[in-house]
C-alpha cells in the first residue's frame, strides 16, 4: 500500500469508484474485504457502494437498464483505448509538424 504525504489526498476517477463498488455489489464479498484488496478505506468504499446502489435504483425507476459487469468492463477498456489513441494521435500531429518544418528548412535549423 502506498503512503500519501500529509495534506495530500488521493483522488479517484468516477470509473474507478463504479468498478470498485461493483466488486461488492456483483459478488458476495464484503466491503471490508474489497477495500483491503484495493488498499482503500472501507468507509470510503461504503459511501461509493451506497451511491452506486442509489444510481442503479434511480436508473431502473426511469426505465433505463444499467450496464452489466461485462458491459462495464468493455466500456472501461474502450475508454482506455480511446485515451491511448488520442495520445498517439497528438504525438503524430507534433511529429508531422516537425518533419514538415524540416522539409522547408533542410539544413536543420527550424
Amino acid at each position: 500500500m502506498s503512503v500519501v504525504p500529509a495534506g495530500k489526498r488521493r483522488s479517484y476517477t468516477a470509473e474507478y469508484k463504479v468498478e470498485a463498488s461493483h466488486r461488492v455489489i456483483d459478488s458476495d464479498r464484503s466491503i471490508a474485504e474489497v477495500a483491503r484488496e484495493l488498499g482503500i478505506d472501507p468507509g470510503m468504499l461504503s459511501v461509493w457502494v451506497k451511491d452506486e446502489r442509489r444510481r442503479v435504483v434511480a436508473a431502473e425507476v426511469r426505465g433505463d437498464v444499467p450496464l452489466e459487469a461485462a458491459e462495464r468492463g468493455e466500456l472501461l477498456r474502450l475508454r482506455r483505448q480511446v485515451a491511448e489513441l488520442e495520445k498517439d494521435n497528438a504525438f503524430l500531429v507534433k511529429a508531422s509538424a516537425y518533419f514538415a518544418a524540416m522539409q522547408k528548412n533542410p539544413r536543420g535549423s527550424i
